[in-house]
């Protein structure tokens, strides 16, 4: 076999020494760079600090297995989209059932075969390089968007959804109970989710004098795969009157809900942000809105709106 070179990393953990002296051996031939742990926590520690591009992990380990290894990692935000494959001696389906229940993405079976490992480790490494680019495009582009499992944690997020959760006072302990029991509850069976669909979620803060509440929308995009569904997160509409100004000022649904965002002092900038939209159009919704209540500037158009909410 001819050595190449490979920029992989690829965390092999493995309780048997020969096992993972021979699977060492066969990924550093192949060029690969190659990480060792020989039971479960070690692993994890490795991986945080040096984030391997795949797993390879032992079925049965004393202490922590590789199933409960496996569950802990997708528990973990940063390492959650690591591919793990399996390797066990054992082949019965319930095993390779629980295995890609706890989050593998491939099973094989002792004795390992060098050339199907190296085969079915090139597949998942395209796969996970073909996400990484999707998810890194959605993060230049400015998208307040995440993704969740099917039992409602984060799994990834853009910095501009990281963003907007801090501005709203949604802590870390927030995200982690709270807002994956009702994403779970919203997206689980029967229920099943359609595009567009949205859930309004009210995020409570600080006590006493410093107490606040902020309402956030979340929007389902799609399903990613039977573990994964993309969101959209964006302030929650509901309060801003947007409703009360089409029907007084005879305007659209969308002109209405600029302009209700202009009137509590968001910019152009800020207003298309939270109604997912380009600061051009709402440029070009607010030459509408002047037109229709023949004002020269935005600041006229939100005094006229401050009225008529103030006075509701």
């Amino acid at each position: 076999m001819n050595k190449k070179t490979n920029s992989n990393v690829i965390l092999v953990v493995d309780d048997s020494p020969e096992s993972l002296s021979f699977v060492n051996d066969t990924l550093e031939e192949a060029g690969y760079n190659v990480l060792v742990a020989l039971e479960g926590r070690q692993a994890l520690t490795i991986a945080r600090r040096i984030r391997p591009d795949m797993i390879l992990l032992d079925a049965i380990m004393p202490n922590k297995d590789g199933f409960e290894t496996c569950r802990d990692l997708r528990a973990i935000p940063e390492l959650a989209s690591i591919p793990v494959v399996f390797m066990t001696g054992l082949s019965d389906s319930a095993s390779i059932v629980r295995g890609l229940e706890a989050g593998g993405v491939d099973y094989l079976t002792k004795p390992i075969k060098p050339e199907e490992l190296l085969a079915r480790m090139n597949v998942h490494l395209n796969n996970a390089r073909l996400t990484s680019s999707a998810y890194n495009a959605l993060d230049s582009a400015g998208q307040h968007l995440f993704s969740v499992s099917r039992d409602g944690r984060i799994l990834w997020a853009t910095p501009q959804t990281l963003a907007l959760f801090a501005r709203a006072g949604a802590s870390e302990q927030w995200q982690t109970s709270k807002l994956s029991v009702e994403l779970s509850n919203w997206l689980s069976p029967p229920a099943q989710r359609e595009e567009n669909q949205m859930l309004t979620l009210t995020v409570e803060s600080g006590s006493g004098p410093s107490y606040q509440e902020k309402r956030l929308s979340v929007t389902f995009i799609r399903h990613v795969n039977a573990e994964e569904k993309l969101l959209r997160l964006s302030e929650a509409a509901e309060t801003t009157g947007e409703e009360l100004l089409r029907e007084k000022l005879n305007l659209t649904k969308r002109e209405s809900e600029v302009l209700a965002w202009i009137s509590q002092g968001k910019t152009n900038w800020e207003a298309a942000q939270i109604l997912q939209m380009s600061p051009r159009t709402v440029n070009k919704h607010l030459e509408q809105i002047f037109k229709k209540l023949n004002v020269q500037n935005r600041t006229a158009a939100a005094r006229i709106a401050i009225g008529i909410l103030e006075r509701d």
